[in-house]
């Protein structure tokens, strides 16, 4: 006996046998990738994710040889418990998972709901990280049983650089390589420059400032070595780009807003300046109030809560600084999700 059934690309199939294995209705999957966190703040789970994240070729390029016994040995001996106490500092303890998780898990609500009110059933949105869990090639696997016959991946950096938007692209790319059926992809263009996302960061300057101008603004973009911008990246100037489009957003004279680079690693010259010693510089120089923000991240995490508001703020108030104000990351803002659906709507078009 055979029955007719439909497909994964949706089109009427030839007759199949009646015992043929059910396939799942055809849908467009919406991968939504982040940098990443631990599982946890005690020393293992600290060990595997910045084993994970540090031993990625795309963040340290240094010869495996060289750089691995370095790693394995003395780095992560001491770092997870540096690091481990300063996730703690920043924990969810009521849901046991880090800011990013929570807020990543809140943007990905919104856009589900957003999703399923233009196109039902016919659309899956998940999210993955590029370190740790969960991970981008077991969602990649979920997506595809699911019956996810085409997917747009969309990693969170609004700024593009080979060690995180590219990095995430291969890792997703890895992830389709192990699929005995593919499904068709599309990963998304950084969108640094959109006006819709310029605006959400220029409505969040005049909601945390109730529209004052202050002294400075600091936008504070997660640094690189400086080598990698001279090998090509252009992370270095999308992110000028960015501070030059929310300044004339805004309507600010020039030199309020100052573009600095943090969360510097090793001996290597990093982007400059480095925004704790930029701010202490302010405070030396008499500009004893300054607002903060980061652009770079689209979700409060590590960098954000506990390197700006607690190292970055301390070199400022030390140096005499006296008004320090964070302007939190986009996060789930409205604002925030109403570009990211946009954007999505883009990049799905002619698929749905």
């Amino acid at each position: 006996m055979t029955t007719r059934q439909d497909d994964r690309s949706g089109q009427d199939a030839s007759p199949r046998l009646a015992d043929h294995p059910a396939l799942p209705q055809p849908k467009i999957g919406i991968l939504i990738a982040n940098l990443g966190t631990p599982d946890a703040t005690d020393y293992w789970s600290m060990r595997r994710y910045l084993s994970e994240f540090l031993s990625d070729k795309r963040v340290i390029d240094y010869p495996a040889w060289k750089w691995q016994p370095l790693l394995q040995g003395i780095i992560l001996t001491k770092r997870p418990f540096t690091s481990g106490a300063n996730y703690k500092l920043i924990w969810n303890n009521e849901a046991d998972e880090s800011p990013l998780m929570t807020i990543t898990k809140s943007q990905v609500a919104a856009i589900s709901d957003r999703a399923r009110a233009l196109w039902g059933d016919r659309v899956m949105v998940d999210f993955c990280m590029r370190y740790g869990n969960p991970s981008t090639p077991a969602v990649v696997d979920r997506m595809v049983r699911a019956g996810c016959e085409r997917i747009v991946f969309l990693p969170l950096y609004p700024q593009y650089s080979g060690s995180t938007t590219a990095s995430a692209n291969d890792q997703f790319f890895r992830a389709l390589m192990t699929q005995k059926w593919q499904p068709a992809s599309r990963t998304v263009p950084p969108y640094f420059d959109r006006a819709d996302y310029i605006d959400a960061l220029a409505r969040s300057v005049e909601r945390a400032l109730q529209g004052r101008v202050p002294p400075r603004l600091v936008a504070s973009y997660h640094g690189m070595p400086e080598r990698y911008l001279k090998e090509g990246d252009p992370y270095h100037c999308q992110c000028q780009k960015t501070s030059r489009l929310l300044q004339a957003r805004l309507g600010w004279p020039d030199g309020v807003i100052d573009t600095t680079f943090q969360s510097v690693f090793g001996s290597e010259e990093w982007l400059k300046p480095y925004t704790v010693k930029h701010v202490a510089e302010l405070a030396q120089r008499g500009i004893t109030d300054i607002a903060v923000i980061s652009p770079a991240f689209s979700a409060d995490c590590i960098e954000t809560l506990e390197e700006i508001q607690g190292e970055i703020q301390e070199a400022f108030t030390h140096a005499g600084g006296r008004n320090f104000t964070y302007i939190p990351c986009l996060n789930d803002d409205p604002a925030h999700i109403d570009m990211l659906m946009t954007l999505i709507g883009e990049n799905l078009a002619g698929w749905i």
